[in-house]
């Protein structure tokens, strides 16, 4: 064995007998030690050889091969004893694993190939089902792989393993579907869609961020520090009339305000340098002058611009404003409701999550490609959508100056202000709650 070890210290331990046969019995050939400028005595060497050896050769024996707890998985554990039963169950099914049956089947289906691992002659591996299975209740359920353990039979390292091969393999394989590349037909189907359930026109998405918790990250300071007074980071998303996500941001610091992270986003830079297929402006419905941008809405932490619609500022308002406030916000709610979707449905958002960034990063977005996979196949319940537990709002920083806004950007917002209260435009709720 060949080690060379390099001490800052100039202390040594006490020295024991023998220490020189045990080094010398163990064919520790090598082993140099330089402190300061000189050398250490062969007695210290001896006893810094001995203490290198039982810290990086020894070995501690494992006490089982395979713990008794667990040995008995393929009898005992909750992949056996629930699988079947709740597959005879939807609604218990559905509620456990929250999809139903036959998304589930999709699903393993789609990344079986993915994820499975071949026997060996000295141990079974994790059938692909088992590890879906897993990887869902862990996300749906909120709880910690300690529970997984417990009730799986399930190596607490292979429930960790396990976690992120599956959740590679669900990103990997379902975010070209569920983040299909931006076509011009596609916008206009996302703006008719939100014409249709909002009446808000020429709407391609409605963007905000929210906080997820998470354990501080290693040497991160107070990145992720938020103005909550919790470690965090920011899931940016833009959201169609559907409550399905069209764009996703993860990772940001949790200190970021959600335009910040928005403006450095690689979707904002496509939309910057027209990448991204932007149908060309086209007359507000029931009119033919003039000619509007199709665009993006978000609140007031955004700024007004060609591509981003944002509320009137100030307190007092005009009825005109004040109606354009209203149908912004209503069309808004939509990414709000998708929120409240995602948490309700996935509540590993209802505590920090305990695992590394990475993981963090890879676990949020597995539930929102998820999001949207299961709400294409299952739909949702409405009363998902009446509250976002587990999520915080970005706070708005008011300290920095809004950028001033172009002539083009407020002639768009006061045509659509006037179009919202004319004849054609206005809707009979649109003064309910002025």
């Amino acid at each position: 064995m060949h080690m060379s070890v390099v001490l800052t210290c100039g202390t040594v331990a006490r020295l024991y007998t023998n220490v020189v046969t045990k080094v010398r019995n163990n064919a520790i050939s090598r082993i140099y030690f330089f402190v300061g400028d000189g050398c250490l005595s062969k007695k210290k060497r001896a006893i810094f050889a001995y203490i290198v050896y039982k810290k990086f050769v020894l070995k501690k024996k494992r006490r089982y091969w395979v713990h008794p707890y667990i040995d008995d998985r393929l009898a005992r554990g909750g992949f056996i004893t629930l699988f079947s039963s709740l597959r005879e169950n939807p609604d218990k099914f559905i509620n456990y694993f929250r999809m139903s049956v036959q998304s589930f089947d999709e699903l393993a289906d789609k990344i079986t190939d993915m994820i499975k691992s071949q026997d060996t002659c000295m141990r079974l591996c994790i059938p692909p089902l088992e590890m879906i299975a897993v990887t869902l209740r862990y996300l749906g359920s909120g709880c910690d792989q300690v529970d997984l353990h417990l009730s799986y039979k399930i190596g607490h390292t292979t429930i960790g393993k396990i976690l992120r091969k599956v959740c590679n393999a669900i990103w990997e394989c379902l975010r070209a579907e569920t983040f299909p590349d931006f076509t011009q037909e596609r916008w206009k189907d996302i703006a008719r869609g939100f014409q249709k359930y909002t009446h808000f026109p020429n709407c391609l998405g409605a963007i905000d961020g929210k906080h997820v918790r998470i354990r501080k990250p290693k040497n991160s300071g107070s990145l992720f520090y938020n103005y909550k007074n919790f470690f965090s980071i920011v899931l940016l998303a833009i959201v169609d009339a559907n409550y399905k996500f069209i764009y996703i941001d993860v990772g940001a610091f949790g200190k970021e305000s959600d335009s910040t992270i928005f403006e450095n986003s690689p979707f904002n830079m496509k939309l910057q340098n027209n990448q991204l297929n932007i149908p060309a402006s086209q007359p507000l419905p029931g009119t033919e002058n003039p000619k509007m941008p199709f665009t993006f809405i978000g609140d007031e932490a955004f700024s007004l611009s060609p591509k981003i619609m944002r509320p009137y500022s100030g307190k007092v308002l005009s009825d005109k404003k004040r109606i354009f406030n209203y149908r912004l916000s209503h069309a808004r709610r939509y990414v709000e409701s998708a929120f409240g979707i995602l948490s309700n449905k996935w509540k590993i958002f209802h505590k920090p999550i305990n695992a590394n960034l990475d993981l963090c990063i890879l676990l949020v977005k597995t539930c929102c490609v998820l999001h949207n996979f299961v709400r294409s196949r299952d739909g949702f319940n409405i009363q998902e959508t009446m509250s976002v537990e587990g999520f915080i709002e970005i706070e708005r920083d008011t300290s920095e100056p809004t950028p001033r806004a172009t002539n083009q950007s407020i002639n768009a917002r006061n045509n659509l202000a006037d179009y919202f209260v004319s004849d054609i435009g206005s809707v009979p709720w649109q003064t309910n709650y002025m």
